[in-house]
């Protein structure tokens, strides 16, 4: 059941204990992801992510590019409360921005590498034979090479950038959602409600569109949310090799390259990036473990 289909399940005139059903179990669903501890303090940290992201020109107290020479490598201070790079930029007002870029990073990402593991691991299980055989080993040999390895061969070839860095990423993360989505499409494909719907007639595009990609959803939520940390870590390792975000882009993996010569007298301007990129991608995994325990069946 699509979007569409369930909103006009939702206000249509059918009985009305199948909706409070559905309902139930919403709220069934709620009250046991609020149980998990771990969970909740993950959708903490990525809520106050996105709190962040949104009001950095609010919560900054400088530009990110403005520069102050006079006061270039200087720590922890009341005028700069993490101190300053080699350039006189404040480091607090770099990383608020920074996670402003981290997150449509992961957003973009997530929202281009889903759907295109998705159609591909539900067609391969739907059609069977040829096709799925062809479509599971080019998916192999994606997932024969190690993501980082891949993505910098994709980004020397496109050339290093934010925009060349996310259409890396997105190349070389889909294998394993179609592993996922074949998987879960293999055990829907088999039920009895696909084979009422092949005997009523219903064609293939509207079976798998309509029946089987729905209900596979939720197990791309969850490979998605678990996904996100790694491609956090992805995005700035790139940015670390001069390949993603180039200066001055207020980057976290971009800072930490840019603060390695300092970092023996300086260490905060290396350090601080380093701690948000740890605090975001734990983050993201707690909030992956907690919708697992929740939508996957398997771990309930």
């Amino acid at each position: 059941m699509n979007v569409k289909s369930t909103i006009e399940w939702l206000v249509s005139d059918e009985p009305q204990s199948a909706r409070q059903a559905w309902l139930g179990q919403l709220f069934i669903g709620f009250r046991a992801f609020q149980q998990n501890v771990l969970g909740m303090t993950g959708l903490g940290i990525v809520l106050g992510i996105i709190i962040i992201a949104a009001l950095a020109p609010v919560i900054a107290p400088y530009a990110p590019d403005a520069q102050d020479l006079s006061h270039r490598l200087e720590p922890s201070s009341a005028q700069h409360w993490l101190g300053t790079d080699e350039f006189g930029r404040d480091i607090f007002s770099r990383i608020i921005y920074g996670t402003t870029y981290t997150l449509q990073f992961v957003t973009l990402v997530i929202v281009a590498i889903a759907p295109i593991g998705l159609l591909i691991g539900v067609t391969a299980a739907y059609a069977g034979g040829v096709v799925d055989h062809i479509l599971m080993r080019i998916t192999d040999i994606f997932l024969s090479f190690p993501r980082l390895i891949l993505a910098l061969a994709f980004v020397a070839t496109l050339g290093p950038g934010l925009g060349n860095a996310m259409i890396a990423i997105v190349l070389t993360a889909w294998p394993p959602y179609a592993r996922v989505a074949r998987a879960e499409a293999l055990r829907i494909r088999n039920s009895d409600f696909i084979s009422a719907a092949k005997i009523a007639g219903a064609p293939p595009r509207r079976i798998v569109l309509g029946h089987i990609v729905p209900l596979c959803i939720p197990t791309i939520i969850v490979r998605g949310s678990l996904d996100m940390g790694s491609i956090i870590l992805t995005a700035a390792s790139l940015g670390f090799l001069g390949l993603g975000a180039q200066p001055p882009q207020p980057e976290w993996g971009a800072m930490i390259s840019a603060g390695r010569q300092y970092f023996l007298e300086q260490w905060w301007i290396s350090t601080i990036p380093g701690i948000a990129i740890c605090i975001a991608t734990i983050g993201f995994n707690l909030l992956g473990d907690g919708l697992r325990d929740v939508l996957d069946p398997k771990y309930r």
